[in-house]
């Protein structure tokens, strides 16, 4: 009985399952045939192409190991933020170098996700790379170092707006395949003329039907969007930044729904792979979450004793 597969009556007992879950996961080239049967099968595809095989297993616990620091950073740093009573002032210029939308760990996630494809053994990140953005995310949100001066300022936010666009692209080029793949193997019914060729009743599309988040998406330029209002306000000197405060402040708060709704539809609709693993991940950036909003009740209920 295959895991994840109905009892396709076409699925020869030769084949391999875990080849032929690498192939629908790792495919990034699905090729149309023509077909005779324009009923049971009118469109036909096969695998024409996947990424290389996965890098060792050391590159897998190397990149575990980062992704658990930089979380248990960002944790830590955001409690001590949170008891200290002092809201975002309490973030140094050196702390911000640890986080992970801070410009020592932001270049490494893009890195992490430009090869994301072959990271795929025991930390895989097809489905744990979502979690990472959101982490960035998270981090660029909650943290404000607003005593630097206007050009570090400027060039810190600017360079990170630019990291986030570019994680956001790479990790699209690790997610879109694997949807696409779970949407051919979950949607579709085996030929038996190969180990990849499956019949649908509609085409194939890029990224799947079936999963239908994004790492570029409206989550991303929010926040994107409020980090640039940032830089606005902080050039902009106190004479015009007011104008621009309470976009910054709603369009920090929607940041926030976007980001909780996104948890949550990949914690209920990610593919059934690594089910403890991906729980353990989003249910840290529920934590992660649920701490920021602990924190702005915290500064509401102090501003109102005031």
């Amino acid at each position: 009985m295959l895991l994840w597969l109905p009892a396709y009556p076409t699925f020869q007992p030769g084949w391999d399952q875990e080849e032929v879950h690498a192939t629908f996961f790792k495919c990034i080239s699905w090729q149309v045939e023509e077909t005779l049967d324009a009923v049971n099968c009118p469109y036909h595809y096969f695998c024409d192409k996947t990424y290389p095989s996965n890098y060792p297993l050391l590159v897998d616990i190397l990149v575990l190991l980062f992704t658990a620091a930089s979380y248990l950073v960002t944790l830590v740093i955001v409690i001590m933020d949170l008891c200290s009573g002092r809201g975002r002032i309490f973030l140094s210029g050196s702390k911000r170098f640890l986080l992970p939308s801070g410009p020592v760990s932001l270049p490494l996630i893009i890195l992490i996700f430009a090869k994301g494809p072959q990271i795929n053994t025991i930390f895989p990140l097809s489905c744990l790379g979502p979690a990472i953005l959101l982490m960035a995310l998270i981090s660029a949100l909650s943290f404000d170092n607003g005593d630097d001066k206007d050009f570090k300022y400027t060039f810190f936010v600017a360079s990170t707006v630019s990291g986030i666009l570019h994680a956001s692209l790479y990790l699209d080029s690790v997610v879109l395949p694997y949807y696409t793949g779970f949407d051919a193997l979950m949607s579709s019914t085996f030929s038996g003329e190969c180990e990849s060729c499956v019949c649908r009743k509609e085409a194939l599309v890029v990224g799947g039907k079936l999963v239908r988040y994004r790492g570029w998406s409206l989550t991303t330029f929010f926040v994107v969007g409020v980090l640039c209002l940032r830089i606005i306000c902080k050039i902009s000197g106190e004479t015009y930044a007011g104008k621009f405060l309470f976009i910054k402040a709603l369009m920090e708060r929607f940041s926030w729904i976007l980001i909780t709704v996104d948890c949550v539809y990949l914690t209920l609709n990610s593919p059934p792979e690594r089910v403890v693993l991906r729980g353990s991940a989003y249910g840290g950036i529920f934590l992660l979450i649920f701490l920021q909003v602990l924190k702005e009740a915290c500064n509401q209920f102090t501003q109102r004793l005031m």
